[in-house]
């Protein structure tokens, strides 16, 4: 695909990306949200996350760019906590965090591709939850799926929209790019991406589409 084809419906738009948690898949958004999922109690006021949202950043950078397992992953979250969680209660945890798909989120996909549109995921995440997409159309259905541990990259570094445009051979003022998170938005917006900011608490196909017409891909 050249750079600056124009896709059949007009719009300048080559390409649609995804972040995956809080904008196609419904995800745990607390440690306390996590452990109710889990079925794990709730201990004193012990704040680290699987997702990387509290806590032990460097530990979950570790994590999601690939740096260690997750049963290493699990080992040092538990020694992080001085054991008030065990690493089996972490695994737990961890794997209740993907809560689903977002209801029209796969039909949604289906009509950009009609569109002539390509579709993709940039996702920061781990080896454990990217195994656990694969049960969802919305992430099965993508033209191109990248993970931050795959590619030992994180949003919102830049280097990381950079690799995404050569392996999507698309520059990035064709990309139209969709996440839940100011900061990632924000960073690709500095590079020319066009971002839009989903609320995870709202219906997120409904303010993908929103979107996706402004920009003229629907």
């Amino acid at each position: 695909m050249g750079y600056h084809r124009r896709v059949p419906n007009g719009s300048s738009i080559q390409l649609v990306c995804f972040d995956l948690g809080g904008v196609l898949i419904r995800i745990c958004r607390s440690w306390a949200e996590g452990c109710r999922a889990a079925g794990v109690p709730v201990r004193s006021n012990f704040a680290s996350d699987p997702s990387g949202a509290n806590g032990d950043r460097h530990l979950s950078r570790r994590h999601q760019t690939g740096q260690i397992a997750c049963a290493q992953f699990f080992q040092e979250m538990s020694a992080s906590c001085r054991g008030l969680y065990s690493p089996a209660e972490i695994e737990r945890i961890h794997d209740a965090w993907i809560m689903g798909e977002y209801p029209g989120v796969s039909t949604l996909i289906d009509r950009i591709h009609a569109a002539g549109v390509t579709t993709a995921a940039l996702s920061n995440t781990n080896a454990s939850h990217w195994r656990q997409m694969l049960a969802f159309p919305a992430f099965t259905k993508l033209g191109h799926r990248l993970a931050s541990h795959d590619l030992g990259l994180v949003k919102p570094d830049v280097a990381v929209y950079r690799e995404a445009e050569r392996r999507f051979a698309v520059a990035g003022d064709r990309i139209l790019f969709f996440d839940d998170l100011p900061d990632n938005i924000a960073a690709a917006s500095r590079i020319g991406w066009r971002a839009a900011t989903i609320d995870h608490a709202g219906d997120t196909a409904q303010q993908i589409e929103a979107a996706l017409q402004q920009q003229g891909v629907l």
